[in-house]
């Protein structure tokens, strides 16, 4: 068991080449995650970019990474910049390279500073934070395959919560990475701008159809028992009853409530 103590991230064991890397002393408590194969590993996003995660990769694996993009939101690209090969889904492409258009970088920088209850590193200055823009290595689209080697994951582009929101199935160890699709302990945000609540609500049914052994959003608890699927179909079930999520039917309804597992 590999043990990395450090003052900002947390590393968990998942198995012996998987690691959740997870910064707890910010109010979203995000995850990112790290997959080792025997070629090349993947990091499924880069966090806050509050610290560097590339010094905890490195203790990690010498192996080359591949960071793949669950979707272009701050708290999810924060230490790109560290890494050669960026892939995100090619609906974001402009999102990474010129920024979220309508998002004041004033609100970013409110909310990477606020309810931070660790001490962060001397580098990093709320009022000077800015989000990481760059040209992507590559495109990702529904039903790409990447192979680590001895392990392949299968992107699936599930829209909603973002344009360009996908989730990563490790097709050997049945792991299901959800980014802001599907986590627990928070509200999942539906009423953003640049959401599509119907768009969200299709993903959701499309994932839980899915075999998985263990299910990791990108916030809070850190894996699910598969059995939440169930919740989503039930609750996606309900919705549908209800008429909430039909082209001009309870839409604004919809956006104002928020999906709580």
């Amino acid at each position: 068991m590999v043990e990395i103590h450090h003052p900002w991230f947390t590393v968990e064991e998942i198995d012996s080449t998987t690691y959740a890397i997870s910064e707890y002393g910010h109010w979203e408590k995000v995850h990112s995650f790290l997959l080792i194969g025997n070629e090349k590993a993947a990091l499924i996003d880069t966090g806050l970019g509050i610290d560097n995660m590339k010094q905890i990769t490195d203790q990690l694996t010498d192996l080359p990474i591949v960071v793949i993009t669950t979707h272009v939101h701050a708290d999810h690209i924060g230490s790109h910049r560290e890494y050669d090969t960026i892939l995100v889904h090619e609906a974001e492409e402009d999102w990474l390279i010129n920024g979220i258009k309508g998002l004041s970088i004033e609100q970013i920088r409110k909310d990477i500073g606020r309810d931070i209850t660790k001490p962060t590193p001397s580098s990093f200055h709320p009022h000077t934070y800015t989000p990481f823009t760059g040209i992507p290595t590559a495109l990702l689209t529904d039903g790409d395959l990447i192979d680590l080697g001895d392990r392949l994951l299968t992107i699936f582009h599930t829209p909603g919560h973002s344009p360009g929101h996908i989730c990563i199935l490790d097709n050997d160890r049945e792991y299901l990475f959800t980014g802001d699709l599907l986590y627990t302990g928070t509200p999942i945000y539906a009423f953003y701008p640049t959401t599509d609540p119907e768009a969200l609500v299709n993903s959701l049914e499309r994932i839980s159809l899915l075999q998985v052994q263990r299910v990791f959003g990108s916030h809070n608890e850190l894996g699910l028992d598969p059995s939440i699927l169930l919740e989503v179909q039930s609750l996606i079930q309900d919705l549908r009853e209800k008429d909430v999520i039909r082209h001009g039917t309870g839409i604004h309804e919809f956006q104002r409530i928020s999906v709580r597992f």
